[in-house]
């Protein structure tokens, strides 16, 4: 089981990535088992001395009890606190976020990557694409011939 959030590598440029715990209630661990999670629109914020993951949503696991359930409620995320304050340190620098990549079962764990990544501006969402295109035209015609 392992899901990734796409969208992110197209938005960002990721500099580092560190593999966290996440805090999860009985049901929520089995629907992430199960792979009913998304990472759309989610983000990492840092309240206080904690960290959080804020906006995913873990879909209700559908042999438990619905009632009083909030699939999209903010999740405490568990890393040391010398990670934290290095975190901390890094955003003051400036124009960094901190963003989920994926989410994983490892030995009976369920683990998240988040990443410390810059924001990408539009113009060079563009080259990107377009780089991407002149790689595929050449390899077509090399291909060819």
């Amino acid at each position: 089981m392992k899901v990734v959030n796409r969208r992110v590598h197209y938005d960002y440029e990721v500099l580092e990535s560190f593999e966290v715990g996440i805090v999860l209630t009985g049901a929520e661990v089995k629907s992430v088992r199960g792979s009913r999670i998304s990472l759309e629109g989610s983000f990492v914020k840092i309240i206080g001395s904690e960290i959080y993951l804020v906006n995913a949503q873990i879909f209700p696991y559908p042999y438990a009890r619905p009632e009083g359930y909030d699939a999209k409620r903010t999740r405490k995320l568990l890393l040391h606190k010398k990670e934290i304050i290095s975190f901390k340190t890094k955003l003051a620098s400036g124009r960094l976020t901190i963003v989920p990549l994926e989410c994983y079962n490892t030995h009976g764990f369920i683990k998240m990557k988040i990443g410390l990544a810059r924001g990408k501006k539009e113009y060079e969402k563009r080259e990107k694409l377009r780089r991407k295109d002149i790689d595929r035209d050449t390899e077509r015609e090399v291909k060819s011939r």
